[in-house]
């Protein structure tokens, strides 16, 4: 069970000190946007590759963003961990797990609420990570949309059904009051924003979230 803290919710003026606060943590979640694929405009990868210098740990970036098969390769080039493009988005999945993969990054392919999974199931042979969002991308600090719960299921099937050692990462107002429902649903990886950010003691905040979520066993 993996905790990724959102730096959506960080103190954007400073996010060395920001990832400090998070340093046990599994990751850190960077959100990239561009006005385009969705309505804000966060940072890019001028920001990634300072990030990289100085994060303790790996960065985990989830690319919401137009035409990611030109721009998502770089973000692995630039040292990230993890690198999540959106299947709305992506012109040639398989292609671009590819090119991620040949860059030293793990793949991994994003799916907004009202996307379903059945017609994207194939990927899981290219692809490492399935993000399930938990809220219309955009902007932190939403309300959780327990209706995507049938689809983390749905991908967890999957992914047993084929034998894969695929993780399920969810994003989008996970906290301790819905981090259960989360793991219950299949998912492994739980990003968080204000849940961990929003508290006094971020540290404390992620081992409680690990707590909840370690403690509910897949069926």
């Amino acid at each position: 069970m993996q905790i990724a803290p959102s730096i959506l919710s960080a103190d954007f003026a400073n996010l060395e000190r920001e990832l400090q606060r998070i340093a046990d943590a599994d990751s850190a979640h960077v959100d990239v946007m561009d006005y385009h694929f969705v309505p804000n405009l966060t940072l890019g990868l001028p920001i990634v590759e300072a990030l990289q210098r100085v994060t303790p740990i790996p960065l985990d970036c989830h690319l919401m963003i137009d035409d990611p098969d030109r721009w998502a390769p770089a973000y692995a080039e630039a040292g990230a961990a993890s690198v999540t493009f959106h299947i709305e988005a992506a012109a040639d999945p398989r292609s671009l797990a590819r090119d991620i993969h040949a860059a030293g990054a793990q793949a991994c392919m994003a799916l907004k609420p009202g996307t379903a999974f059945a017609p994207y199931e194939e990927l899981l042979e290219v692809i490492d990570m399935v993000l399930v969002m938990t809220v219309e991308p955009g902007f932190g600090g939403q309300s959780f949309m327990a209706d995507q719960m049938p689809k983390v299921r749905e991908v967890r099937e999957a992914i047993d059904r084929r034998g894969g050692r695929i993780r399920i990462q969810v994003d989008g107002g996970v906290s301790a009051s819905t981090i259960e429902q989360c793991a219950d649903a299949g998912a492994d990886v739980f990003v968080a924003g204000s849940a961990v950010y929003g508290a006094d003691d971020a540290a404390a905040a992620i081992g409680e979230l690990r707590r909840l979520a370690t403690a509910c066993v897949h069926h």
